[in-house]
């Protein structure tokens, strides 16, 4: 698990302005693709071979100016609750304000590094606009500008230092990792207490119950699974239910640690934007995926409900096309026997490797069917295709025009993959490379 490294402080203080620039600078496991998540207030950086989660605060202020306060007092705790190391940004031409006080008050109570961050100082001889800030009662200040990366260097160089390293205890490698998903209230405890046959984990109505991510060790016909049972996409207790979409810093822990993410839905509720949020999340860091209605036995029914409401999911959850849909009552017990299956299914998938002389007679027959088109007039070439990697499985293209390959040939490509040798359950990921001379 990555440590996670939050940034907070007033409104327009160069928070995003930050975020962006450290993103910027050393960026190395976002993956992008449209329509994957709306907003994007984490990103996983590599900085000098240190791994961490960066998370911007910014993204999720309340409108109403007299709540600023109430924001920044819910955004600490957040921290507080989420961080292991904390980037306080504040406003150097604005200079030192009451409400930076009451934020320092509340930081200083926390028993975690904070870096103290005066931001919009151009060069060393705006230096001096620091001077006021140590008025707070701190011993290290750090003077930077986010837009410009004036002293960004200095700053990552000592977070670097303080940041927990990456959590690389291993479980057994055989066992199969799966992480339960969803908002509050979804069923989540209920599904692993009906897989279990009796109540490991507190069963409760309340959204919230579990506080923490809750291990099961179990083994099934000689197989053996961890389930991950988290409070990932909670509302906090005493925090403003606006700031919910910050919980899932929670989730983005359990889905490192996960082979196979199971994305639980309410059958009443349909795809909320929060599901698509989390759907959006497991995608990106290339896990198998298991998207499970949960409550079907309170849904009124007739021959077609399932099959419309399996088109409603695939709308709202287009980049999870490949994700197999299961619909259960975890109450009842109903298909919930189907989960496990599912989960072995998909738990080899993310691990299947394709001979490269397969997978070159394969792309022959697919060029063949439907070449690449030209790039400035030039015809596009593909010469050859190799795995690179699994989990999620991940190929490369050597071509003469990497820049030539349009979007909708690499969809083509990808779903020709996916008809030929499966891969259900699993994103796929497809690197174009400019052809080796010789």
């Amino acid at each position: 698990m990555k440590p996670i490294l939050a940034i907070v402080g007033r409104p327009n203080v160069g928070k995003s302005t930050l975020f962006n620039r450290i993103v910027g600078g050393r960026k190395a496991l976002v993956f992008n693709e449209p329509g994957v998540t709306r907003d994007r207030n984490y990103a996983d950086v590599l900085w000098e071979d240190t791994p961490f989660t960066l998370i911007d605060t910014g993204g999720f202020e309340p409108v109403a100016k007299d709540r600023i306060f109430i924001q920044m007092r819910e955004q600490c705790q957040l921290a507080m609750e989420e961080a292991d190391v904390i980037l306080f940004v504040m406003d150097g031409k604005e200079g030192l304000t009451p409400s930076d006080k009451d934020i320092a008050d509340i930081l200083r109570r926390l028993n975690k590094p904070v870096f103290y961050v005066v931001n919009k100082i151009d060069g060393p001889q705006k230096e001096d606009k620091t001077f006021e800030f140590y008025e707070l009662g701190v011993k290290d200040l750090y003077s930077i500008s986010a837009e410009h990366g004036y002293g960004i260097y200095e700053l990552m160089t000592k977070v670097k230092e303080v940041l927990p390293e990456m959590d690389e205890a291993q479980e057994d490698e055989d066992r199969i990792r799966v992480a339960l998903l969803g908002r509050p209230n979804v069923g989540k405890s209920s599904l692993i207490n009906r897989i279990l046959g009796y109540r490991r984990v507190l069963v409760d109505e309340a959204p919230g119950t579990t506080r923490d991510a809750i291990d099961t060790q179990f083994e099934r016909e000689g197989k053996r699974y961890t389930l991950i049972d988290t409070a990932g996409i909670r509302r906090k207790s005493r925090i403003s239910l606006r700031l919910e979409k910050f919980s899932i810093v929670e989730a983005l822990r359990t889905i490192d640690r996960c082979h196979v993410a199971v994305l639980l839905l309410d059958a009443k509720e349909g795809v909320t934007d929060q599901d698509a949020r989390i759907g959006g999340f497991i995608h990106e860091k290339g896990k198998g995926c298991i998207l499970v209605v949960n409550k079907w036995d309170l849904v009124e029914k007739d021959s077609q409900t399932m099959k419309e409401y399996e088109k409603r999911v695939y709308d709202h959850l287009k980049y999870l096309a490949y994700a197999p849909l299961l619909f259960i009552s975890a109450l009842t017990g109903q298909r919930v026997d189907k989960v496990l299956n599912t989960i072995d299914q998909v738990a080899e998938e993310t691990k299947k490797r394709i001979p490269t002389s397969t997978l070159n007679r394969a792309l022959e027959q697919w060029i063949e069917n439907y070449p690449p088109p030209t790039f400035r007039t030039r015809q596009v070439k593909l010469n050859y295709m190799t795995q690179v990697s699994i989990s999620p499985p991940t190929f490369i293209i050597y071509t003469n025009f990497p820049e030539g390959i349009h979007f909708s040939y690499e969809r083509y490509l990808s779903n020709q993959i996916r008809k030929t040798f499966d891969f259900k359950g699993v994103p796929i990921r497809l690197q174009f490379r400019k052809k080796r001379k010789g």
